[in-house]
């Protein structure tokens, strides 16, 4: 099984970004520098004119991303020209993936460098074909699990799961409001308790304190909206300061 454990120093640095939000550009560009951040893992979001799990920065992001032609097959052309030690990861939904190809997709993937796959609304008892690609490619098929998960669920989905175990820690969309410390706590205790994998927290982190917080019990932390805010002027100075101003 696919463990990112070794691909980070103590506790991961995880930012989401929209590929092609504001534009193809900007985000190659981006990734390019990537290397100067303190960022150690990103997720890739492909854009999808129906992201079910995002909040209204992130919809709007991908919608403007999709505007701009940012389908699946330009996204992959983009990526083609990106040099970074740092860890690529792609958030997709699972139509793309079906759509273009289960095999062809993951394949893909592969080839251009992508370690791992989140994909937010496929459910374990759907998620079999998926994984046993990404097994065959070794890329790690991330699970979601929520706060209302029930632990004999959680391992059900860890035993199909790589990379990170990726605890949600909000009810509800991409940039609610975070979870009391305490259940959070529960959470990620409870995933440990059944996985040796890392188990990073994301959904409603919004600043460097709550990074700081939730890095005292678990492996990493993602910063998903407020990290795609800072790409709407354009500014690669202003995305570059933010990294730090995040994962200070």
């Amino acid at each position: 099984m696919v463990n990112f454990k070794d691909l980070y120093k103590d506790k991961a640095n995880v930012a989401y970004m929209v590929m092609g939000y504001p534009n193809l550009s900007i985000c190659e560009d981006f990734l390019n520098r990537l290397d100067e951040s303190n960022i150690d893992i990103v997720e890739i979001g492909i854009p999808y004119s129906d992201p079910i799990s995002d909040g209204k920065i992130i919809s709007e992001a991908a919608l403007k991303a999709l505007e701009n032609g940012a389908d699946v097959e330009k996204v992959f052309q983009s990526l083609a020209k990106i040099k970074t030690k740092k860890t690529l990861t792609f958030l997709v939904y699972y139509n793309l993936i079906f759509s273009y190809g289960i095999k062809k997709f993951v394949r893909k993937s592969k080839e251009l460098g992508i370690k791992g796959l989140i994909v937010p609304e496929l459910i374990y008892e759907e998620n079999e074909e998926l994984f046993k690609e990404c097994k065959k490619e070794n890329i790690a098929l991330i699970a979601l699990v929520s706060l209302t998960t029930a632990k004999s669920r959680i391992k059900k989905i860890v035993s199909r799961a790589g990379g990170f175990v990726y605890a949600v820690a909000s009810v509800g969309i991409t940039g609610g409001k975070k979870a009391e410390l305490n259940a959070l706590k529960s959470l990620v205790s409870n995933i440990k308790e059944l996985s040796d994998l890392p188990v990073f927290v994301g959904f409603g982190v919004k600043n460097a304190k709550d990074v700081k917080e939730l890095k005292s019990f678990c492996d990493g932390v993602i910063v998903g909206t407020e990290f795609v805010k800072s790409f709407g002027n354009g500014d690669l100075n202003e995305i570059l300061g933010k990294s730090k101003e995040l994962f200070s």
